[in-house]
């Protein structure tokens, strides 16, 4: 059972209303002062709370960031990518401006993570004061944890609008405006803070405090730091305008990998963490199993009654039915070249990638243009969604084989292929179980070279995360943004024309209700599947498979991304904010 739920608490320091059933209420503002409050671990933990609680407000990570960041890539798009020109589509196809109207209101994702980071930065000058940390265990991990949370928001900040202003204490009137900073200065500081953060944390289940994926540990700030290394020593798009690596030569590739390599090791040697079935993964998401010590590291906790998780990145449910009270899901799913780039015998492709939506009850094929991240699905929850507008999912910030496969690819830059395989080798025998020989000879295929290997990874983190968001901010670091977005409008124009790697398959798809009643059978997604295979297997209903019709204003590849991807990696600062800047914010090194 979930243990994330809405209560009072901590009105005397940050005034927010969320937590956990196992924090405590506080008492109001006139009874407690800031030394009370961050001497005492039980008046202190409210401080979480208070940060966690941005995370779940209606346009924060909960409404905006999670459903229309990450889009479109070659594994990831907005499910309308017909359309370009509404707002939607438009924070997807590199085309967006600061008007938005999706994102530009007052309390949007970019207000609300800071609102975060001023909750950060008071709980932490909090309990650098008043809490003796060096002596007392249970307040030295809640300054852990507040740096770790600090640091995922400007994490995402970075991701979605580049160079942002570094706000590292509280508030005061001389900081009240404050200009974009470097984010070489950023990433230093969320390097070293979650060194500390890692230092102060336990392990997950060394406490009752982290019996639970909802609060963050050890791993996680370990985890979050190899990810940050690797984001500061990749390329990316700088106020100058230009891609490029940082020029501080304390962010150089080779030390970023460095630390990459040491902080996933320190995870992997741990022994505190394991990788579980494919569809395990996921079934215990969506069932909301929220125990420490599996393959989730981390997830951003919501209540029933908040989050949008399968309401827009899952299978959709087109009609009310047993499983769900909301007819939702499908917002954005994966780009349908994704199916293709499966092996058949790969057992994540069936979990990630599927071509039904629920109509009335049953499953019913979709259409190549729309497909679902199966990763998400009310079908496989143990509640039935009664929210019309929300679903309560929690969203799995980081897992075990993101840790696995960083640790492959730092190694393989600083070590070679040969010291690097084994970790690689763990994700594709999990995605093989029944298939050895295709792990031996993949891997040897892989091992041939320093940059096979690379190449090995930039596919391998596509097929593992699809519907996990984390291809666009990957390809940015590798400077392959526009590259792989050229290369997959290239392969959305073969399947529709079925050349290619897509010479012979069937244009059309045959399919049936299974005996259960409500399960979907489809015949001729797969390569080799014919016409008279159809008829064979007793197939009669079938309906036309292909991305395009001659009534659609715009192809489906052409939707893709209207303006250069690395010219315009990151959103831009919105109106309001510009506005209310004191003119210290503008976004001159944008082509909008």
């Amino acid at each position: 059972m979930k243990r994330f739920i809405t209560i009072i608490t901590l009105a005397s320091v940050l005034g927010v209303t969320s937590g956990c059933k196992d924090m405590l209420d506080a008492p109001a503002q006139s009874t407690l002062d800031e030394s009370v409050i961050f001497s005492d671990p039980s008046l202190a933990q409210g401080s979480i709370v208070g940060i966690l609680h941005s995370f779940g407000e209606t346009n924060s990570y909960r409404g905006r960031y999670l459903v229309n960041y990450g889009i479109n890539t070659d594994v990831e798009v907005y499910n309308s990518l017909k359309s370009t020109a509404d707002e939607k589509s438009r924070l997807a196809n590199y085309n967006t401006n600061a008007n938005n109207s999706q994102m530009n209101t007052d309390n949007n994702a970019w207000a609300v993570f800071y609102e975060a980071i001023e909750r950060s930065n008071l709980a932490i000058a909090g309990l650098r004061k008043y809490g003796n940390v060096q002596n007392n265990p249970a307040l030295a991990q809640l300054l852990g944890e507040a740096l770790t949370l600090r640091a995922v928001l400007y994490n995402d900040l970075i991701k979605g609008w580049g160079d942002v202003p570094a706000r590292f204490e509280p508030m005061t009137t001389q900081t009240v405006y404050l200009p974009r900073s470097d984010r070489d200065a950023i990433y230093k500081q969320l390097l070293a803070d979650l060194d500390e953060a890692a230092s102060l944390l336990p392990w997950p289940n060394e406490t009752a405090t982290t019996s639970t994926v909802e609060r963050v540990n050890k791993a996680f700030a370990k985890g979050l730091r190899a990810r940050l290394a690797l984001a500061a020593g990749g390329y990316a798009q700088r106020l100058d305008g230009t891609v490029r690596l940082s020029n501080d030569p304390e962010l150089t590739r080779d030390k970023m990998y460095a630390i990459a390599k040491k902080e996933c090791l320190d995870i992997i040697n741990s022994g505190k963490l394991k990788l579980l079935g494919f569809k395990e993964v996921f079934t215990n998401l969506n069932q909301e199993v929220v125990t420490a010590g599996q393959e989730s590291i981390w997830e951003i906790p919501f209540a029933e009654g908040r989050g949008r998780v399968t309401f827009d990145l899952g299978v959709k449910h087109t009609t009310i039915d047993k499983y769900t009270a909301q007819n939702k899901g499908g917002t954005d799913g994966p780009n349908p070249i994704m199916w293709y780039e499966y092996d058949k015998d790969d057992v994540r492709r069936d979990v990630s990638v599927v071509p039904y939506e629920w109509t009335n009850g049953i499953q019913v094929p979709t259409a190549l243009s729309r497909w679902y991240f199966g990763k998400y699905r009310y079908e496989w929850m143990k509640r039935r969604v009664t929210s019309s507008n929300d679903d309560g999912l929690n969203w799995m910030y980081m897992r075990y084989s993101d840790v696995i496969l960083m640790a492959a690819e730092a190694i393989n830059e600083l070590d070679g292929p040969a010291a690097a395989a084994p970790y690689l080798k763990m994700i594709r025998e999990r995605a093989f179980p029944n298939s050895p020989a295709k792990v031996t000879n993949y891997m040897a295929q892989a091992t041939a070279s320093k940059s096979s290997f690379f190449n090995a990874i930039v596919d391998e983190r596509a097929l593992e995360f699809t519907g996990e968001m984390l291809r666009k901010a990957d390809l940015i670091r590798w400077n392959l943004l526009g590259t792989k977005l050229a290369e997959a409008k290239q392969k959305l124009q073969q399947l529709e024309t079925r050349t290619g790697k897509y010479q012979g398959l069937m244009t059309k798809i045959y399919y049936r209700t299974a005996a259960d009643g409500e399960t979907v059978e489809i015949y001729g997604l797969n390569a080799g599947d014919t016409e008279t295979g159809a008829a064979a297997a007793g197939y009669t209903t079938n309906k036309t498979w292909t991305l395009s019709s001659s009534s659609d204003v715009n192809t489906y590849w052409d939707a893709l991304y209207l303006k250069n991807p690395d010219e315009q990696q990151v959103w831009p600062i919105w109106q309001y904010f510009l506005d209310n800047s004191n003119g210290t914010l503008n976004n001159n090194h944008l082509k909008l």
